[in-house]
């Protein structure tokens, strides 16, 4: 019984991390209006309403992390 509860938490716990990815780029765009970030690479993201946004600017670095499958930004960390 021991095992199967481990194996099922395990299992739990990788399924949960597979949602959320980070990106790191340097931004190129950013429109408050449509809350979207365009990065060097190309790749845009939709910015959530709660998130903050303190010091973004393009030309500077970003760190996004993001809902897998979507381009759905759920958090924003300016690197210095």
């Amino acid at each position: 019984m021991k095992k199967i509860f481990i194996t099922t938490v395990s299992a739990l716990s990788f399924a949960g991390a597979a949602y959320a990815a980070e990106v790191e780029g340097v931004v190129t765009n950013y429109d408050p209006a449509t809350k979207m970030i365009v990065l060097e690479s190309g790749e845009t993201f939709t910015v959530a309403d709660d998130v903050q946004l303190d010091g973004l600017q393009p030309g500077g670095k970003v760190v996004i992390t993001y809902d897998d499958g979507t381009t759905d930004a759920t958090a924003v960390s300016v690197v210095e």
